[in-house]
């Protein structure tokens, strides 16, 4: 068990962390957010004793090992796999012991030891770690040296995964992932059989991996049962009850106010008057949550062109060996918003470039609209950034002609404010160099925007605002990303990217989602669809009533997840004392969560059918 108590943390003078407390439960895994420049990273830093705390203590059980990525794995001629075998520090040292120790006795116990540690199957579990976050057996054999940075922070994670530390802090893993890879590690991580804590902006990470969120706001800490978007719901709950209370404590003071100004020079009503003077003294003021900032992205909005875009016909594409995609028959019009999916190297950045320009097409057709205009995300650009010049000198480059106060509107557009316009790129946070990347993208107003991973560095709010101006954007959209809570809510074609072709994904994303979870991600091909024969009456009722009993057992199961939740948002639940029945409560809540699971499946199931019978 992690316990937090009343730790008080404080950055050049300003407080980080006043009298914040919390407990996390031995083998939880446990989302901490909060808003960039909370603390959170400085919070790992204090649980694995990099700072030193200004009061308060954090505890943990004796010989406790703490993991997390620090940085990636140095450039050497050591392969991947010797360098995650490394990792594990205890079965490298018994290793090098056994080959040296001469007494029995001691040889007997590190054999002991190597086996209770699982040391001889060592070598499959860190090639199977390495093969989820993208390393193929020839790759695993290959040294550090043969990879670029972003790589080597994968071999950095895979080796703390490996290592298997008691308490594992991981800080944005994502952000070097790909959708395969986050994919896999979220379902690592749901497994994994130690405790957890995680910072994240990966809605469906945090839907899927965790058990809880830790909240860190306004200096304090608070722990939360349930996933994210539980956590969201209460949170916007309690916004509300608390913004009540403040309006009428508000009206309440304001008429206690108006009294004492009214009468306070009056003898005859000098006595009440204050009264109220002490009332309102006493009047504790209640301060509702602070707003979720509000972020934006202001697109410029292109021209209408006649569809199609772009088309090709029996295009290839590829670098200078053989193409890397061949015989591709696409069609893009400025309503589509297409969402590649595809295993790393298969080539999605190959048809990204192909579409942007930045490729030439090696045979075949590929025509596009004269007037088409292309803006390109990649996040290698966000890193190209002029580290010396201000947000306002990029785009003054590009728009010479126009004056600062249009150009100030501009970056103000993408939340780039006054302060940051003139802060040079090597002092912005990253997500304050993606939002400048993304603006330089989009200065032009594209008919055709395509974004390679745009959600690294953003925190909630800014993919929030991201997904709410990609969905009234007039041009049309290619995105690739592992952030699969963006993809589903802006994406309404899929295409798969495998085995040197393109073609369309007939299924959906969580249907996607299993099939690489299971090892298997062949394409669906389009199959041709019969005419479904009417329906009778007597068909449609039964359905109907299917349907409705569907609902009904989805109102049961989402009033008995709230009853649990709400029992288990209960601090005193987890006193020592109460542990076995905090155990229990938290049991039953993760039954109900799989039972609703079930119940909405089939409530789309008996919808699908409804909808097919040609009812409503």
């Amino acid at each position: 068990m992690l316990r937090i108590s009343d730790i008080s943390y404080s950055v050049e003078g300003r407080p980080l962390l006043v009298g914040a407390s919390a407990t996390i439960p031995t083998g939880h895994k446990v989302g901490l957010v909060g808003r960039n420049g909370a603390g959170k990273t400085t919070l790992f830093r204090l649980i694995r004793g990099e700072l030193a705390l200004e009061g308060g203590e954090i505890s943990m059980p004796a010989r406790s090992r703490i993991g997390g990525v620090a940085q990636e794995v140095p450039s050497s001629s050591t392969s991947l796999l010797q360098t995650v075998l490394q990792a594990d520090t205890e079965r490298e040292a018994l290793l090098a012991e056994s080959e040296t120790a001469t007494d029995p006795h001691r040889i007997a116990e590190v054999q002991a030891r190597l086996t209770d540690i699982d040391a001889w199957s060592a070598e499959g579990r860190a090639a199977a770690i390495l093969k989820g976050l993208g390393f193929d057996a020839e790759a695993q054999l290959r040294p550090c040296s043969d990879f670029s940075g972003g790589w080597r922070m994968r071999v950095a994670l895979a080796g703390v995964l490996f290592a298997q530390p008691d308490f594992l802090l991981l800080d944005e893993p994502t952000n070097y992932l790909d959708l395969e890879g986050a994919l896999w590690l979220e379902s690592y991580l749901a497994k994994y059989p130690h405790t957890v804590l995680i910072i994240s902006h990966d809605r469906g990470l945090l839907n899927r991996a965790v058990q809880g969120i830790l909240h860190l706001d306004s200096k304090k800490l608070t722990y939360w049962t349930g996933p994210y978007d539980q956590f969201a719901r209460q949170m916007a709950e309690r916004r509300a009850v608390l913004q009540a209370e403040a309006k009428k404590q508000e009206a309440r003071r304001a008429h206690l106010q108006s009294f004492v100004d009214r009468f306070k020079a009056k003898a005859s009503k000098a006595v009440q008057a204050q009264s109220r003077v002490k009332m309102l003294e006493k009047m504790e003021t209640i301060t509702p949550p602070e707003e979720a900032r509000k972020q934006v992205f202001t697109f410029p909005e292109p021209e209408e062109l006649s569809p199609p875009i772009i088309n090709m016909d029996g295009v290839a594409v590829g670098y200078d060996g053989p193409p890397v995609l061949r015989n591709l028959s696409l069609r893009i019009d400025q309503d589509d918003r297409i969402a590649l999916l595809g295993r790393n190297g298969e080539g999605k950045s190959t048809l990204s470039k192909l579409l942007a320009g930045k490729l030439k097409a090696a045979n075949g057709k590929m025509t596009q609209s004269s007037k088409l205009r292309i803006g390109y995300f990649a996040q290698h650009q966000v890193d190209e950034l002029h580290i010396d010049e201000t947000p306002l000198q990029h785009i003054q480059r590009m728009r010479p002609t126009e004056g600062q106060p249009r150009l100030r509107a501009r970056l103000a557009g993408f939340g780039l404010l006054a302060d940051q316009a003139e802060t040079v790129v090597g002092r912005l946070s990253g997500g304050q160099k993606a939002r400048l990347s993304l603006l330089m993208a989009t200065l032009d107003a594209p008919h055709l925007l395509i974004l390679d991973e745009p959600t690294n560095h953003l925190d909630m709010e800014s993919r929030e605002a991201l997904v709410e101006a990609l969905t009234t954007y007039s041009g049309a959209v290619v995105l690739v990303s592992h952030d699969m809570h963006l993809l589903g809510l802006v994406a309404d074609r899929l295409w798969l990217v495998k085995g040197g072709a393109v073609m369309p994904y007939t299924e959906d994303l969580e249907a996607y989602r299993k099939q690489l979870l299971a090892g298997d991600d062949e394409a669906k091909p389009a199959k041709p669809v019969e005419k479904p024969k009417k329906a009778s009456r007597e068909d449609i009722l039964a359905l109907r009533a299917e349907a409705r009993k569907c609902e009904e057992r989805l109102d049961k199961l989402n009033d008995m997840r709230d009853r649990l939740a709400k029992k288990l948002a209960d601090p005193a639940l987890y006193e020592p004392e109460r542990l076995g029945e905090m155990e229990t409560w938290q049991k039953k809540y993760a039954e109900v969560m799989e039972g609703l699971d079930r119940a909405e499946a089939l409530w789309l199931k008996a919808q699908e059918k409804l909808e097919a019978a040609g009812a409503s």
